[in-house]
C-alpha cells in the first residue's frame, strides 16, 4: 500500500502475530507473573487477533483462575477437554508458542505490542460504526456526536494506569496537607456561600456527589441556584475567584430560570414584574442584578427528557471547553438512562444515580443533584415532617452513591413543628457525609424572592 493510502473494508487490520505468540510462550512457561500482568494491563482474549490465540489465551486465564497447573502438558489436556486441541495447531503448534519466549524477561515488551495493536483495532472499529450512523438518516446528529465521543473515551479509559504509585500519592498529601497549615485555610472544595454549610464541609469537594433532597415546594431548586451563583460569582471561596457552573434543568426552561436568578439577586419578588408593580428603585435593582449575572460563567441546559449518558458527554465538552468547577442537576426523577430503562424504574435511577456519581469523578468536580423525598417522613411525623436517609425516594443506590446528602426542611411548612413560629427559618440537614461531620445547619429563607442567605446570629438566638 502507498504511503497515506487509506485502507479499505478488505485490509487485514493491524496485528503481530509475533508478539502474540512470544506473550502466550511467556504465560505459558511462567504463568504466575505473566497472566496476572496481563490481565491487570487490561489483555483479554479479544486483544488478539488470530483465532487460536484467542482460544490459547481463554483457556490459559481459565486454568490460572483455577489454580491448575499449567505446563505444555496440562494445557494439551485442557484443549483437548474443550475440543480446540486441532483447532489451535495441535503439539507442533503449542511447542513453537514456548520457544517464541525462551525466558519472560520479554513479556513485558510482547504484552505491550498486543495491547497497542488491540488498541489500534478498536479504534479502526469505533471509525466503522460511526461512518455506518452517519448513513442513517434518521439519527440526531447530536446524539451521534455524544455516541462517538463517548465511544473514542471508553477505548481510553479502559488503557488508564490502574494503581497509582503509593510514593506519588503520599508526596500530593503532604503538600495539600501543608498548603492547609500555612495558608490557614478552612475550604478544601468549593465554597457555597454559606457558612453554617461551608463550616461543616470545608467546601464542596472534587469528585464528589452531592444530594440535595427534599419534599415539593420546599426550595431545592433555589438553594441548588443560590449556591451556584454564589460559585459562579466566587462568593464564598477564599481566592474569590468565579468558577464556572453547568446546570442542566430538565424541569424549568432557561428563560425562567434566568428571571428567577435575577430576581433572587435583585431580592425583588416575580410577582411585581408579572403585575408590573415596580418601583423605580426595584427596577434599578434589577438592572444591576442582570449587569452582574451577566458576567457569571454560568452555562444552562433545558434540554427535556435528557439521558444521563448525553448529559455526562455534554457536561465533558462543557469541562474541557470551559473549566467548569461545579454541576447541578435538576432533578434526578426526571432525568433518564436508556440503557436501564428496560429494567424497572428502581433499576434505571440506580443507573442514573451511578452515571452521575461517575461524571463527578471523571471531570473531578463537584456535582450536586436534586432529589425528591418520599411521603414517609409526614406520614412517620405529621407535626414535623423531619426526613431521614430512607427517604430518599425510589432507590436505595442514591444514598449510597452519594458523598454527601443535605435533607432541607422548612419548619413554617409544618404548623406543629416546634419550630414552625421562627421566622424565614430553614434546616439543611448534612445526614451523610464521607469526609467529615454530619449535623443540621441553619439558613434564613425568603420565599417572596426565593433567595437563601446566610443566618444572622441574632436570628438563630430568638426564643421559640
Amino acid at each position: 500500500m502507498a504511503s497515506g493510502a487509506v485502507p479499505n473494508q478488505l485490509t487485514t487490520p493491524p496485528y503481530d502475530e509475533g508478539a502474540e505468540r512470544g506473550l502466550i510462550g511467556c504465560a505459558i512457561t511462567n504463568p504466575d507473573v505473566v497472566i496476572d500482568l496481563a490481565v491487570e494491563r487490561g489483555i483479554r482474549a479479544d486483544s488478539f487477533y488470530l483465532k487460536a490465540h484467542q482460544d490459547l489465551w481463554e483457556t490459559l486465564v481459565d486454568m490460572q483462575a483455577e489454580n491448575k497447573l499449567i505446563d505444555g502438558i496440562m494445557l494439551s489436556n485442557r484443549l483437548r477437554d474443550k475440543q480446540l486441541y486441532d483447532s489451535v495447531g495441535g503439539i507442533e503448534y503449542l511447542q513453537a508458542v514456548m520457544d517464541a519466549a525462551p525466558i519472560s524477561v520479554h513479556a513485558e515488551s510482547y504484552l505491550q505490542v498486543v495491547r497497542e495493536k488491540s488498541l489500534v483495532r478498536a479504534i479502526i472499529q469505533c471509525c466503522r460504526e460511526a461512518v455506518d450512523k452517519c448513513y442513517d438518516p434518521d439519527k440526531d446528529v447530536e446524539l451521534l456526536v455524544d455516541e462517538t465521543q463517548g465511544a473514542f473515551l471508553n477505548l481510553a479509559g479502559g488503557h488508564k494506569q490502574i494503581w497509582h504509585p503509593w510514593s506519588g500519592l503520599i508526596d500530593d498529601a503532604v503538600r495539600q496537607i501543608n498548603v492547609l497549615v500555612d495558608n490557614k485555610q478552612e475550604m478544601v472544595g468549593v465554597g457555597t456561600g454559606f457558612r453554617e454549610i461551608d463550616k461543616m464541609l470545608h467546601g464542596l469537594k472534587p469528585a464528589e456527589m452531592i444530594v440535595l433532597a427534599a419534599r415539593p415546594s420546599m426550595g431545592k431548586t433555589s438553594l441548588a441556584l443560590n449556591i451556584a451563583e454564589n460559585i459562579a460569582m466566587g462568593v464564598g471561596s477564599p481566592d474569590k475567584e468565579p468558577k464556572g457552573v453547568a446546570v442542566f434543568s430538565l424541569e424549568m426552561s432557561a428563560a425562567a430560570l434566568v428571571q428567577r436568578m435575577i430576581c433572587c439577586r435583585a431580592r425583588v419578588s416575580s410577582g411585581k414584574i408579572m403585575g408590573g408593580y415596580l418601583s423605580t428603585e426595584q427596577h434599578s435593582r434589577l438592572m444591576n442584578a442582570a449587569d452582574e449575572l451577566k458576567r457569571a460563567p454560568i452555562y444552562i441546559d433545558d434540554s427535556g427528557g435528557l439521558d444521563v449518558m448525553e448529559m455526562r458527554a455534554r457536561a465533558r465538552r462543557l469541562k474541557k471547553k470551559h473549566d467548569i468547577q461545579f454541576v447541578v442537576v435538576d432533578y434526578l426523577q426526571i432525568s433518564h438512562c436508556a440503557k436501564q430503562s428496560r429494567d424497572g424504574w428502581q433499576r434505571e435511577v440506580a443507573g442514573i444515580s451511578s452515571e452521575l456519581k461517575s461524571m463527578a469523578k471523571e471531570l473531578n468536580i463537584p456535582v450536586m443533584v436534586l432529589s425528591q423525598l418520599s411521603r414517609d417522613a409526614e406520614k412517620r411525623d405529621r407535626t414535623s415532617g423531619i426526613p431521614k436517609l430512607s427517604d430518599l425516594r425510589d432507590s436505595g443506590a442514591i444514598e449510597q452513591d452519594a458523598d454527601v446528602v443535605f435533607l432541607l426542611r422548612r419548619p413554617s411548612r409544618y404548623p406543629g413543628d416546634p419550630q414552625a413560629d421562627v421566622p424565614n427559618l430553614a434546616i439543611v440537614d448534612i445526614a451523610k457525609n464521607r469526609n467529615g461531620g454530619v449535623g443540621p445547619t441553619e439558613l434564613s429563607f425568603f420565599e417572596e424572592t426565593t433567595r437563601f442567605e446566610n443566618r444572622e446570629r441574632h436570628e438563630m438566638d430568638a426564643p421559640l
